[in-house]
């Protein structure tokens, strides 16, 4: 069998988070092209995958790691380094950490959402696993503890091993770096969740909320936003997403009037949540923006950080509120001052329409054939 043209490559297609629906969209721009990923759990992350030509690792077979890929941080450097070189002449890997070990009998191309949390951001990616609470937080902690030298050592030899870096955004390009010494070009990806597709009402839910899509992650912040909301008064909070954090966020929310923690919901009733809300909602250090560019597709304004990625999406008093540290009262203020305002949803529109899908797809394409060239 000859060698792919390109192929593609994504850490694990386990969840349904940001980095996926980037890797979706990738693969939307090289039809036909295979991916590669350590581990693809069909329930819980996007269907679209299933779709795909999509080939995992050998780690893939022991399904306690597909369902709970964080007890696999150990096991997936091991699992990406025994996988062949991938026969291809471009291999394009979207990574969040182990995408970038991939070896390629031809050029690579990194596509980087940031280098590993659990390696450089620890203690905002485990958060309470480094107090104690929660057992599986406290393993995950320890076995990084103890894995990380070697680990740090294995991901700047994944890193060394690429041709080319792109980055999701400024902060990214920034943190690649200083932790690995390479330059790389910026490249902002799209917002993927659009209007003009399906749309479902979430049961029970009237319009007139304030949205929260995360997933359910100490750094995310999510408590922040649920204090937030309790300070306004009389204002509804939905939270979209899953996540190791959930049970302790759930315990939180019974004493919040108002909150309402979904879980995973499919893209139609999320596409209602974003035309329904008054404003979407988020504390946490993100690497890229991602979600505000979503909320300004439908027109609505975000309430955000004012740091990471968020710097890059959202322009403060055009497309959003910013505050400036995760404090509940902080974030108050700036919901209010969001919720006072009328926004110019046109405006909004406009500035999600600069992200779009086709000037993300065509500049990678141009640097595939860049690489191309030079073989």
């Amino acid at each position: 069998m000859g060698a792919d043209r390109v192929a593609l490559a994504h850490d694990y297609a386990t969840q349904r988070g940001g980095a996926e629906r980037v890797a979706l969209v990738m693969a939307r721009g090289f039809p036909g092209a295979p991916m590669y990923a350590s581990l693809y759990d069909p329930g819980a992350t996007f269907p679209e995958f299933g779709a795909m030509d999509l080939r995992t690792s050998p780690l893939d077979r022991v399904g306690f790691v597909r369902r709970h890929h964080r007890f696999a941080l150990p096991l997936l450097a091991p699992a990406v380094s025994a996988t062949r070189p991938i026969e291809s002449q471009v291999l394009l890997a979207s990574s969040t950490g182990w995408a970038h070990g991939f070896r390629s009998t031809g050029r690579k191309v990194v596509y980087c959402h940031a280098p590993a949390r659990w390696l450089y951001q620890s203690e905002r990616y485990l958060g309470a696993a480094h107090t104690g609470r929660g057992m599986s937080r406290w393993v995950a902690a320890r076995a990084l503890d103890v894995m990380s030298p070697s680990l740090r050592s294995w991901d700047r030899r994944a890193a060394a091993s690429a041709d080319r870096y792109v980055a999701n955004s400024t902060v990214t390009a920034a943190a690649v770096r200083e932790v690995y010494g390479i330059e790389a070009e910026v490249l902002a990806p799209p917002p993927a969740m659009l209007p003009g597709g399906p749309s479902a009402r979430v049961r029970g839910v009237e319009p007139g909320f304030v949205l929260c899509v995360a997933r359910l992650l100490p750094y995310k912040n999510v408590d922040v936003v649920m204090r937030a909301v309790e300070r306004v008064g009389g204002l509804r909070l939905l939270v979209v997403g899953d996540g190791p954090d959930r049970p302790r966020l759930e315990a939180l929310a019974r004493g919040v009037p108002g909150v309402r923690l979904l879980g995973r919901i499919g893209d139609a009733e999320l596409r209602w949540a974003y035309a329904s809300c008054s404003a979407l909602v988020a504390a946490s250090y993100e690497d890229y923006g991602l979600s505000p560019l979503e909320a300004a597709a439908f027109g609505r304004p975000s309430v955000v950080l004012r740091a990471g990625g968020y710097l890059d999406t959202v322009v403060e008093h055009v497309t959003g509120e910013l505050f400036d540290s995760p404090d509940p009262e902080l974030a108050a203020q700036a919901v209010e001052r969001a919720l006072a305002r009328t926004w110019d949803e046109d405006a909004l529109r406009s500035h999600a329409a600069r992200f779009a899908a086709p000037r993300f797809v065509a500049r990678l394409q141009e640097i595939v054939d860049e690489e191309l060239a030079l073989l």
